[in-house]
């Protein structure tokens, strides 16, 4: 007889944000724009900038220290770190090494993933399936994080207004029942160039022509992602839903990508989510990219601690064109032989 797969779930979460403040009225006039027109368009009035000097694993290696004390646990007891970002402190080694130094995570294996604005969901199905699979691996930090402020053009109005700078994480391990349920990703490459950072890498290294011509900040098309994700969250939702035999009224939360809170009410009101249910999360931080899904799960938990048994509807997408979902039941720890629960 199969033996059922250990069910794992989040056993804390924290975030991150830089301490520079970026309002709208600081940005419009760069941007070609109004600090009304911002807010009434993207529903983002402010957004976090890193310091100079300040890199994405500086971020991450905070976010993971909150999610860790949250879950009771010592970073000494971490055993993965995977991390999901675009903007890596380098092209190489991987950010999540920086982190894992940055912390002291001695044990831990640590590596990124790069899945864009889906990187969270992406990274977090790697660490549960580690989880499950490897004897004596009890908890990951999966973590997202941006430091886009680098890569923007502020006179360029399509991502001027919405991006910033952030972090969260999540400690995931073992629980008594529930925790993530299927989790089903998926891409389309032939749409990569509808957002990306065009120069430094292997096809475009960086040159003087390159830095002149803005090559090395994120360009976007607006139009095109937002018919994205107005096509693909309808069939997150009914692919998520029919993989845990529910139903949208069997939900108690919505967690998405927060692209902008405008956009992310408007499609969840095409399908039929109450406002109540959605969590809109990016009205004083912006899009934070790979840190949203994530940021968005704790900016919920701010309300009070979730109760055993709360269904989560989580949906990712993002560039590469890549995006993912799947229902996460919230659920107490549970020891392993010789672990109390929580220890």
């Amino acid at each position: 007889m199969a033996t059922q797969p250990v069910p794992i779930g989040v056993l804390g979460t924290g975030a991150h944000l830089p301490p520079v403040v970026v309002t709208n009225e600081e940005i419009a006039a760069s941007a070609g724009t109004s600090a009304r027109w911002i807010e009434e368009r993207t529903g983002v009035r402010r957004r976090h900038r890193v310091l100079p000097g300040q890199a994405s694993s500086d971020l991450a290696a905070e976010a993971i220290r909150a999610a860790v004390a949250q879950a009771g646990l010592d970073v000494a007891d971490l055993d993965l770190i995977v991390l999901a970002t675009s903007t890596p402190d380098e092209l190489g080694p991987s950010t999540a090494c920086r982190v894992q130094a940055l912390l002291g995570a001695v044990q831990a294996v640590a590596f990124d993933v790069s899945a864009a604005c889906s990187g969270w969901l992406f990274a977090a199905r790697v660490a549960v399936d580690w989880l499950r699979a490897e004897t004596g691996v009890r908890y990951a930090a999966v973590v997202g994080v941006e430091a886009y402020s680098p890569f923007i053009d502020p006179s360029d109005r399509a991502t001027a207004v919405l991006f910033g700078d952030g972090a969260a994480a999540t400690v995931l391990g073992p629980v008594r029942d529930g925790g993530f349920g299927r989790i089903r990703l998926g891409s389309d490459g032939t749409r990569a160039d509808q957002v990306l950072i065009p120069a430094g890498g292997s096809r475009i290294p960086a040159t003087e022509q390159t830095v002149a011509g803005k090559d090395h900040r994120i360009r976007m098309q607006g139009r095109q992602l937002a018919s994205f994700v107005g096509d693909v969250i309808p069939r997150l939702i009914s692919m998520a839903l029919e993989d845990a035999d529910l139903t949208l009224s069997d939900i108690d939360l919505v967690v998405a990508h927060q692209p902008n809170p405008a956009l992310l009410r408007e499609v969840a009101q095409r399908c039929r989510i109450p406002p109540g249910q959605l969590v809109v999360a990016g009205r004083d931080v912006g899009n934070i990219g790979a840190a949203s899904m994530p940021f968005a799960l704790v900016h919920a938990t701010e309300r009070g601690p979730f109760a055993p048994g709360t269904r989560i509807l989580a949906l990712a997408f993002g560039a590469g064109l890549t995006w993912g979902s799947t229902v996460l039941t919230w659920a107490a720890p549970a020891g392993l032989p010789g672990i109390p629960p929580g220890a």
